[in-house]
């Protein structure tokens, strides 16, 4: 009996031993796989066709250019549990400093959402998730700063980017002039990103003599030309053309509509594409 006893004593303590051993085992087997799938990165993400089915009518200011959009915020009757059918999308934002990137990126995600960014050396981090039509869209900007010590991010906020805004301050011409740099620099890291050419401070623009709008202007428009950019002119202050961007973003990348006229007069918030 006392042998008996021994074995199964020895039996249970073989087990011990080699469940703590499968434990081990499986927390490596997980480190690797992480490690893994940092080193080789992620796989080429393939976007689909926003589904087109019945949906209950949206408010009109969610209706632009036979997008619909939907704040997530006022949304109770759908509960997401998982980021299984989250579609994140990167953009970037590269300019000089003091041009109004950052209160171009606020004015879009919202103070509440604001008050979740994060800030690094350089690069300035927000996201905003919302849902076009039944489908969740995440976008995650990054905003480098604009000064030289800041270009060595520019890799890593430009690596997988569906869309790269390059900004300047519609009163300084020498903001746009510095546009042509930060193309450059941004095509060596990523060359497929939707490429926007944004004028900031709309409002303090209309307030220039007519020549010098004009002269501005036209310049724009030859670089956005030149780089195959779509040319907004916005307003962070008065929200002109911001929301509008990200829906330009979104039908391109979709196939969804965009009903948006061009706009070339001279004093009005342009659009040329």
């Amino acid at each position: 009996m006392t042998q008996l006893c021994r074995k199964i004593v020895h039996v249970n303590l073989r087990w011990n031993i080699f469940d703590r051993v499968s434990i081990i085992r499986e927390f490596f087997k997980f480190i690797w796989d992480r490690f893994l799938v940092c080193s080789i990165g992620k796989p080429a993400i393939r976007y689909r066709r926003l589904p087109l089915g019945k949906t209950s009518s949206p408010p009109p200011e969610a209706v632009e250019g036979g997008l619909v959009v939907d704040n997530p915020a006022t949304t109770t009757c759908k509960v997401y549990e998982t980021d299984a059918d989250l579609v994140s999308l990167k953009v970037s934002l590269l300019g000089d400093c003091q041009i109004g990137k950052t209160s171009f990126m606020s004015k879009y995600v919202g103070d509440e959402q604001e008050e979740r960014y994060l800030e690094m050396t350089g690069v300035t981090l927000m996201d905003k998730t919302l849902i076009v039509q039944g489908a969740r869209i995440s976008f995650s900007l990054w905003d480098v700063g604009g000064d030289q010590s800041s270009m060595n991010h520019v890799p890593i906020a430009c690596k997988d980017a569906v869309a790269i805004f390059f900004m300047f301050d519609l009163t300084s011409r020498c903001t746009l002039n510095s546009v042509v740099g930060w193309y450059t620099q941004a095509r060596k890291w990523n060359q497929t990103a939707i490429p926007i050419l944004i004028g900031t401070k709309f409002d303090d623009f209309v307030r220039l003599p007519p020549d010098l709008q004009w002269t501005i202007a036209t310049q724009a428009r030859a670089y956005a030309k030149a780089m195959k950019a779509t040319l907004f002119f916005s307003s962070a202050t008065h929200n002109i053309n911001v929301n509008k961007i990200f829906k330009f973003i979104l039908a391109k990348l979709f196939n969804l509509p965009w009903k948006v006229e061009r706009n070339l007069n001279i004093g009005e918030p342009i659009i040329d594409y």
